[in-house]
């Protein structure tokens, strides 16, 4: 019976251990049991929109993001070079990553909407990374950003650019963002979106969800396809509105190539959106592509290590 009873302690010290490191390895993310997938996009960037990648620990992102003017209908075509001669929106930003998940910047923008002379602040913080073994089958972000406008304020009290209080100028955005490459050249890409904008003109909307779908196809190692679309969801009343007063609002579509040269991050793309933030570009575009009115554009991003050793390698 002794020898009985020493061989079940035996075997329940066994099990109770192999149960303790099992569930140690089950919480455990920093062992190499499942390995990260690496740069589902090259970029934190997609083309409009953020993507689930972020900048290491100590890198500074330098970044120029331009949208030229219509390349065709009423202000497009010869007559502007395609719309090179015009500029709807720029931004410079500086973005720096705080840790490997947690990533801060500012930018200040020209803006392309009812309010211009923006200034932005964004945090980004990467909740799981996917896992090579499908352990994590996703990857998630979280965005908000906060946005001010630095104009003058408008005359006319009814004007969505007439700031009462300086709470006025303020908009926000925060985004989710769910992201999946799919073996070693597709990748896929969800983000629910939820804007407010403080102050904004009769009939339009404070709150407003969009849905955003994102894609990148690989070419070679250096090259890529990307594209990206969003859908606004405006109510009704506020659409019938403004068509009546014969401006039509458009769901943000872009298509771009994504090219990596080094410490650099070129994406040349095309989109009808003619503003770079969130907090305009998702409610305020009245542009078509079926009418001309889209426009090539490009994100230029450029990194330094700082504070440590450099390492950009893909």
């Amino acid at each position: 019976m002794k020898i009985i009873a020493f061989l079940m302690l035996c075997t329940s010290i066994s099990v109770y251990a192999q149960a303790r490191q099992d569930l140690s390895q089950l919480f455990d993310s920093t062992g190499p049991a499942h390995p990260k997938v690496l740069y589902t996009y090259k970029g934190t960037r997609i083309i409009m929109g953020h993507s689930t990648d972020m900048l290491r620990k100590h890198e500074l992102d330098v970044r120029v993001d331009h949208r030229f003017g219509d390349l065709g209908g009423e202000f497009g075509g010869a007559k502007t070079f395609y719309g090179i001669d015009n500029s709807t929106d720029i931004r410079i930003g500086l973005e720096y990553g705080i840790t490997d998940r947690l990533m801060a910047g500012i930018g200040r923008s020209k803006g392309s909407g009812i309010q211009h002379q923006l200034l932005d602040l964004l945090v980004k913080y990467r909740l799981v990374e996917q896992t090579q073994d499908n352990y994590v089958p996703v990857s998630v972000a979280v965005l908000g950003t906060a946005v001010m406008s630095m104009m003058s304020s408008e005359e006319d009290p009814h004007h969505a650019a007439w700031f009462g209080d300086a709470s006025d100028r303020l908009s926000y955005v925060a985004q989710g963002i769910v992201s999946r490459k799919f073996g070693d050249r597709l990748a896929f890409s969800l983000s629910p979106t939820y804007v407010h904008r403080n102050r904004v003109g009769y009939m339009d909307m404070n709150n407003m969800f969009a849905l955003g779908v994102g894609g990148r196809l690989k070419l070679s190692k250096r090259i890529g396809i990307v594209a990206e679309y969003f859908y606004p969801f405006r109510s009704q009343a506020s659409r019938d509105y403004y068509k009546a007063q014969g401006i039509t609002f458009y769901n943000p579509l872009g298509v771009g190539l994504e090219i990596e040269t080094g410490g650099h991050v070129f994406h040349l793309n095309f989109t009808n959106s003619s503003a770079i933030q969130e907090s305009q570009f998702l409610p305020e575009t009245t542009t078509s592509w079926l009418q001309g009115q889209f426009r090539w554009g490009f994100n230029i991003s450029r990194r330094f290590t700082l504070f440590g050793k450099k390492d950009w390698k893909k």
